[in-house]
């Protein structure tokens, strides 16, 4: 796979922001062209662009549908996307058009792809979506309040890795990863998905494939403070366990022990 930007394509524009977007969206047309990309969710080796200034999305999978956002970010990671209008992403979430993610990272000296990832849709939440500061009275949009989206909140099931630290995954692995969290969608009600997903989360923070009940407990404040209206949050911890348990996502071991699949 190709993990250089193409700077002929940025010739005309002076932005940096500009610049970023054409070096980005040309990356991950020509990798898809070269059918060195391919859509996670069916595995078909082909993308559509939509025209420019789509509302919803950049990309498209003409055999299964599914959409696709590109956000492209320098120098790392870290632990936040800048996005657009806090409250059009909060509607998004709750709409039946929101879609995937995908997020280019790379290096701006050498002009090479470091990182490349989707973000499926299922993980979106309004707890991972970051309220920004409204523009100051003298700006242009003065009042307008944009949103972050916040990478740490997201479980690292939710990041499914093409390229990682310049390292190609392989296709199987990537589906693999897709399909194996493709039952979220099938919880359309965000508080309980939000609920799904925290627990997922502690689970990750543990460090181990197998893990105990008792484990997971350690994280009753935590879930506490993130699910203020539950006061029985053992009880919904253990619910949550079984059903991950019955997705498909951790197999039962023994009482009380559990392993992630």
């Amino acid at each position: 796979m190709r993990l250089a930007l193409d700077t002929t394509v940025a010739g005309g524009y002076k932005s940096n922001a500009q610049r970023a977007r054409v070096l980005t969206e040309s990356w991950v047309t020509e990798s898809w062209v070269d059918k060195e990309i391919y859509c996670p969710n069916c595995g078909q080796l082909k993308i559509d662009k939509y025209p420019n200034n789509q509302p919803v999305a950049d990309f498209y999978c003409s055999n299964c549908k599914e959409d696709y956002e590109l956000k492209g970010k320098q120098d790392g990671l870290g632990t936040k996307i800048v996005d657009g209008a806090h409250r059009t992403m909060l509607e998004r979430l709750t709409s039946n058009n929101n879609p995937n993610f995908f997020l280019l990272n790379y290096d701006l000296s050498s002009l090479t792809v470091t990182n490349f990832l989707v973000i499926p849709k299922h993980f979106f939440v309004p707890k991972i979506i970051e309220k920004r500061k409204p523009l100051a009275p003298t700006a242009r949009r003065a009042g307008w309040i944009g949103c972050n989206i916040v990478l740490q909140s997201i479980p690292a099931s939710g990041k499914i890795f093409f390229v990682k630290d310049q390292k190609i995954e392989s296709k199987e692995k990537v589906l693999n990863e897709w399909k194996k969290t493709l039952f979220l969608r099938e919880e359309q009600e965000i508080s309980a998905k939000g609920w799904l997903l925290d627990v997922m989360r502690c689970v990750e923070k543990l460090g181990n494939r197998e893990f105990t009940l008792n484990d997971v407990y350690a994280f009753e404040s935590e879930l506490g403070v993130l699910h203020p209206d539950n006061k029985h949050v053992k009880d919904k911890i253990r619910q949550q366990l079984q059903i991950l348990r019955d997705k498909g996502y951790l197999d039962f071991v023994s009482r009380g022990h559990y392993r992630i699949t």
